[in-house]
């Protein structure tokens, strides 16, 4: 089930929220069971073959995290094992095929694929299992209570694209008696979260996703301003894409009284790709930093094993978003920019601020490229007839795509929209708690706006991942 689906809004959501506080009147176990069951509904509408992946992932940590609790002996070995089988089983999943097409091109053999079918919210829900299962053995966890662990997981406003949340932090929230009762403050705040998202997602993101997919189906024929554009629109289209569903999660859990962590701060405001990993996916950021780069040894032992360290996460984000050596290659790239902030800090922040914007926008604009190419190969080719630019012109298909009248300019008028919105006003997450009369007009506009514009339920990209 999707956010950005009728089903869910008019039926899913609303259902949930009025059981879920009934639930809790009567005893807050039964509050959980609303949610546990919500949380299986949601995700395995459409899709019951993903249940069972999901179950024994489910009942091997929580097996786990019981063992780890009540032994005090080897300690180590006891967290390494769950670790590995839930790496092993994304591994599996994800990577299986990935390995072996690798091998067969690369040594010329012929070893058979299989068919195997990714399991929806597997990257993420793999994360969470592992950040439980630390949080046990550093003892931030010393409950171990089944129905709290199933909630944590099946949690079904983060299950399938985050963010990505620290158990210690979501299981105070969820057994806070305080946070058991409607709140209609908190509704109107998730109310006003989720009609953003869903604009960003059924109006923004839809017309740049259009307009990407016209330009890659018509890659050949494409001209070097195309291709610039396509750069463009992309950028735009994952951020509204993204952004749009993390706002619509934020917006859903507020509604029912739980904070998730922000996911997203202006990150096309940021001034170096430093910077840009501070704003963007930011519950991602600091799982990797916690779990992956600090144990590394972070930046405590000097500047080339940091550059190591930051590089070894880069390139663990990179494989994770997907199995394709363009992701391997998106995450080396956005390391090396990082070590190189790192070591020109200082010479940079004496450079003129809107210089250091465009050098970044533009890298950015790059690197997007490559993380939406099929291939290496597909992400050079597009490089290089931006860099004859033979001419400025666009496709006559193009203009058609956002054309509403008799003109050509609709399209320009969607990308200054575009970098309006992401340039100019504050995070929409920032501004939530500032009700006025202005601002409910504006976020029914947007609900109104977001269910009309939704057509066929169109997946996130991030469900991919």
């Amino acid at each position: 089930m999707q956010f950005n689906s009728y089903s869910f809004i008019f039926v899913f959501l609303p259902l949930s929220i009025v059981l879920y506080y009934l639930a809790n009147r009567i005893k807050p176990a039964f509050g959980k069971a609303v949610l546990i069951l919500a949380g299986a509904a949601f995700y395995s509408f459409g899709r019951l073959e993903m249940l069972p992946v999901l179950g024994i992932s489910i009942l091997v940590n929580f097996a786990a995290a019981l063992v780890i609790r009540r032994s005090p002996r080897f300690r180590g070995l006891l967290l390494a094992l769950p670790v590995i089988i839930n790496v092993g089983l994304l591994f599996y999943f994800k990577y299986y095929n990935f390995l072996i097409q690798s091998i067969d091109d690369f040594f010329g053999r012929n070893i058979p694929l299989k068919s195997i079918i990714l399991p929806a919210g597997i990257s993420f829900y793999t994360f969470q299992q592992i950040a439980y299962i630390v949080a046990v053995w550093r003892n931030e966890i010393t409950d171990i209570k089944l129905t709290d662990y199933l909630v944590y997981i099946l949690y079904f406003p983060r299950i399938l694209m985050g963010p990505v949340t620290e158990p210690a932090e979501f299981l105070e929230e969820i057994n806070d008696a305080s946070r058991k009762k409607t709140d209609p403050g908190r509704i109107a705040i998730g109310i006003r979260l989720f009609s953003a998202g869903i604009v960003k997602k059924t109006f923004l993101a839809a017309a740049f996703s259009g307009a990407v997919g016209w330009i890659y189906g018509n890659i050949v024929t494409a001209t070097p301003m195309d291709c610039i554009l396509l750069m463009l629109f992309y950028t735009f289209e994952i951020y509204f894409d993204f952004s749009g569903y993390s706002d619509m999660a934020l917006g859903v859990s507020s509604m029912l009284n739980i904070d998730l962590p922000v996911n997203f701060d202006s990150p096309y405001k940021a001034l170096s790709m430093r910077d840009f990993w501070k704003r963007w996916h930011i519950s991602l950021t600091k799982f990797l930093t916690k779990y992956i780069y600090i144990p590394l040894g972070g930046s405590r032992k000097g500047k080339v094993l940091t550059c190591v360290n930051v590089m070894a996460v880069f390139l663990i984000s990179g494989l994770w978003h997907g199995a394709n050596w363009s992701f391997v290659l998106w995450g080396a790239l956005n390391g090396a920019f990082f070590c190189l902030d790192r070591a020109f800090e200082k010479f940079e922040k004496k450079v003129f601020a809107p210089v250091r914007w465009v050098v970044t926008f533009g890298i950015l604009n790059v690197l997007w490229l490559l993380f939406s190419s099929q291939s290496v190969a597909l992400w050079q080719l597009i490089l290089r007839r931006i860099l004859s630019l033979r001419s400025l012109a666009v496709s006559e298909g193009l203009y058609e795509l956002f054309t509403f009248t008799k003109t050509k300019y609709e399209m320009f008028v969607f990308l200054l929209a575009a970098f309006f919105i992401c340039l100019v006003p504050e995070n929409s997450y920032k501004t939530r708690e500032k009700t006025t009369a202005v601002s409910l007009l504006l976020s029914a506009a947007m609900f109104v706006m977001g269910v009309l514009c939704m057509g066929t339920e169109a997946v996130f990209i991030y469900s991919g991942f």
